[in-house]
């Protein structure tokens, strides 16, 4: 997250990522996500649970950052439910892909400022009826693949927290640091 972000309230306890999102990290993440490169999931998910290893705990749920359909259907995989699958086999945890989803289609974050990013998801991510009742009394670890102002995560814990969720917190492949 960037200086600025990092500035802001955050619904969740803590976070932890992987990787800088620059570099040769951020052809990792461009090619996992728009490259069909799921095959990075099994490494990166390693990666992930070694940097998450003092906020993960037995007894948490694995939940990844939901895709709108649409967004879905065109890239034919959710990379954050392959990274939250990874996590859950190499952290001993258990996983629900389905438990958050968006009710409406969401442009892409990318090119928009702190405010509009928050302002893009705004009431658009939200508890899956019937999956509602895992989140009661529960530890929960949002996994994403990139963390750069934290809008989507923080609409992803608010959802949770509305629906029992003891704790949230948040672990992602790479982060994004502001150039200075």
């Amino acid at each position: 997250m960037c200086d600025d972000c990092l500035s802001i309230a955050r619904p969740w306890s803590r976070g932890r990522a992987a990787m800088i999102y620059a570099g040769t990290g951020r052809r990792l993440v461009l090619g996992f996500k728009h490259g069909d490169r799921t095959e990075l999931a099994r490494v990166a998910a390693r990666w992930m649970a070694t940097a998450g290893r003092d906020i993960l705990e037995p007894g948490m749920l694995a939940v990844p950052v939901p895709l709108h359909w649409r967004r879905l259907f065109h890239r034919k995989y959710n990379q954050s439910a392959l990274l939250a699958a990874g996590l859950a086999r190499q952290a001993g945890l258990e996983t629900c892909p389905d438990l958050l989803r968006r009710s409406r289609h969401t442009g892409t974050q990318e090119g928009r400022g702190r405010d509009q990013r928050f302002e893009n998801v705004s009431g658009a991510i939200g508890v899956h009826p019937k999956r509602a009742h895992l989140l009661t009394g529960r530890n929960v670890v949002l996994v994403d693949d990139v963390l750069t102002s934290g809008a989507t995560l923080a609409a992803c814990a608010d959802a949770c927290l509305a629906h029992g969720a003891r704790d949230v917190r948040v672990i992602v492949l790479a982060r994004v640091v502001k150039d200075r």
